[in-house]
């Protein structure tokens, strides 16, 4: 059986058990969505978004779009991972010299720790859709970081601790619409301010159509004895516009930028109302994930329809099977990928 090596125990992991007419392996929280329209007063949708233990507790880091339609970070609370409280005011962040540096807007965010310290990725403007990077110990304070790529770029997460010493980041690179790129990159850091080494991980396509337009990461990798687990979504163009389901991956344990086994079917894919009607028609967007190293357990957290969170869960031992069952790697997934 797969197993997770790292991440520690989380017993009161939000949980289902997987019903018995289910056939894939991720399964929906039968309660969804988690997260629905309106969630606050002044708020109009919440979706896409980070969650974190936190405290024997959960926190999390929120994609909020009010009446102007312009999105930013809020935090949010949470005894079970289900039930939330929104804090009303947006995150603010300053400079390391301490000077208020807040981006001009911020979306997707993901949330990963590596070491003590809790590092929040997003999608915002610099000069076109870039990365956007701030640190926290204590969900208090929030250190705005150097831009770690060009324009145009999304999608970006960290790995959940360092290979060989370094930070490493999983990225998107784009143009500045909606992209004719779509692949995914890796890149390495010392210090969380200069980023080279980039990697070729994952393309686009191969014979699955359900990912033939592009793909990008998903929660923070999940190590396991088999590999790096990694969720990521992929995007279909249909004659009806897009449409977003994800999937997983393994990737090499010491050099990620190889894959050893991806997928070739979609795990989760827009079916019920929440999913394919909203802001943005047959949206499935996974961005977080708790695990429980004890149990195996995995909760996701998904955005959808670009208007609700939803949850939906898995085991890593199930998902690792049906990875390898169904696997069929594309182009070079199974090089280093250095250019």
């Amino acid at each position: 059986m797969a197993k997770i090596i790292s991440g520690g125990n989380l017993p009161n992991i939000p949980w289902q058990d997987k019903p018995k007419d289910s056939w894939l392996p991720i399964w929906r929280y039968d309660a969804n969505p988690v997260i629905g329209r309106n969630p606050f007063p002044g708020m109009a949708r919440i979706f896409n978004s980070a969650v974190i233990p936190w405290e024997g507790k959960f926190k999390g880091v929120f994609r909020s779009e009010d009446p102007t339609g312009n999105p930013f970070l809020y935090l949010g609370d949470s005894e079970d991972g289900i039930h939330w409280e929104f804090q009303r005011e947006k995150i603010h962040m300053h400079d390391p010299d301490g000077t208020p540096h807040d981006p001009y807007y911020a979306y997707d965010p993901r949330c990963v720790k590596v070491d003590d310290t809790y590092y929040i990725m997003w999608c915002g403007d610099f000069d076109g859709a870039s990365i956007g990077v701030a640190s926290t110990k204590d969900f208090k304070d929030f250190t705005r970081l150097e831009n770690p790529f060009l324009p145009f770029n999304r999608n970006a997460v960290l790995f959940p601790k360092k290979i060989d010493g370094k930070f490493a980041m999983l990225s998107r690179p784009s143009d500045s619409g909606h992209t004719p790129f779509g692949d995914i990159l890796l890149s390495y850091s010392p210090d969380m301010k200069y980023w080279g080494e980039h990697r070729l991980v994952m393309q686009k396509g191969g014979g699955a159509w359900w990912e033939g337009l592009k793909i990008g990461a998903g929660p923070a990798p999940i190590e396991t004895d088999e590999g790096w687990l990694l969720f990521f979504h992929g995007v279909c163009q249909t004659c009806n516009g897009y449409v977003y389901s994800f999937s997983a991956a393994i990737l090499d344990h010491d050099k990620p930028s190889i894959v050893k086994y991806r997928c070739k079917n979609y795990m989760l894919t827009p079916e019920l109302p929440y999913e394919t009607t909203g802001f943005v028609d047959n949206v499935c967007f996974p961005v977080a994930a708790l695990t429980d190293q004890a149990t195996g357990r995995i909760a996701i957290y998904y955005g959808c329809a670009d208007t609700v969170v939803g949850l939906c869960f898995t085991t890593v031992d199930e998902a690792v099977k049906y990875v390898k069952e169904h696997n069929e790697l594309n182009g070079l997934d199974k090089d280093e990928g250095r250019f």
